[in-house]
């Protein structure tokens, strides 16, 4: 089967690439070969090589088994954490004028 590849924005990209060079560098600080890493995470060899490049091809899930295998599982949780723009959003439809019900009149 032939995959599309995603067609990213340069800056996105520039992104991803930084992303990949993290995993890199946090398998290397480990003292850990891609071939020892790429076992763990149960992916070949070559996808770890694409995830460290910061190819977006990838799939998350295999992201996820990498971080698994470097002990750092957790960190996919701040993954859009703070989302501020989000809770602006949130927080201006919170705010909206709305009268009072009318009183009932005794009569």
């Amino acid at each position: 089967m032939n995959r599309k590849r995603p067609v990213l924005l340069p800056k996105h990209e520039r992104m991803l690439q930084q992303v990949g060079e993290q995993f890199k560098l946090a398998r290397l600080r480990r003292k850990l070969s891609a071939e020892q890493v790429s076992e763990r995470a149960d992916i070949g060899t070559s996808t770890l090589w694409r995830i460290e490049k910061g190819e977006p091809g990838v799939a998350l899930g295999n992201y996820f088994q990498v971080l698994a295998a470097l002990g750092l599982e957790r960190d996919v949780l701040k993954l859009a954490f703070d989302d501020e723009l989000g809770r602006k959003i949130q927080d201006a439809e919170l705010i909206s004028k709305k009268r009072a019900p009318k009183k009932k009149s005794d009569s």
